[in-house]
């Protein structure tokens, strides 16, 4: 990740705690504030994640990355696989949206599997693409 100044918490069920840290994060490193909380709802989408399959706990951390910000979701259960990003929600769906979403207001998304953990890295820019 970018700069070693960043924000690390252990995921916990605080949904709150987390979006107001990563929102509060990004906005003090010139994030708009439209932007932030953009990020800040990615991050409560992957955080809630964890907690409903992974069941291992995981962390949460965030720095700047050159033109943006870069948040890593690691899973301590490794659950999270490519196959899960790629889904489309149906026409009506109840569940499973917050993958759909976080692709939808991220720049870019990637997931890699580091000691048998799954890493969702999530990066939005300081402005629109």
């Amino acid at each position: 990740m970018g700069d070693s100044l960043g924000l690390s918490i252990s995921i916990s069920a605080d949904l709150a705690a987390a979006r107001n840290l990563v929102r509060d994060y990004a906005t003090a490193a010139g994030m708009p504030a439209d932007r932030a909380d953009l990020l800040a709802l990615a991050v409560n989408e992957a955080v809630t994640n964890v907690l409903d399959h992974g069941g291992e706990g995981g962390t949460l951390n965030a720095c700047v990355d050159g033109p943006g910000i870069t948040v890593e979701v690691v899973d301590n259960a490794g659950v999270l696989r490519s196959e899960h990003l790629h889904r489309t929600p149906g026409p009506h769906p109840t569940r499973g949206m917050g993958l759909f979403v976080i692709r939808r207001v991220c720049d870019r998304i990637q997931l890699d599997h580091p000691d048998g953990r799954s890493r969702l890295r999530l990066f939005m820019g300081f402005s629109a693409p």
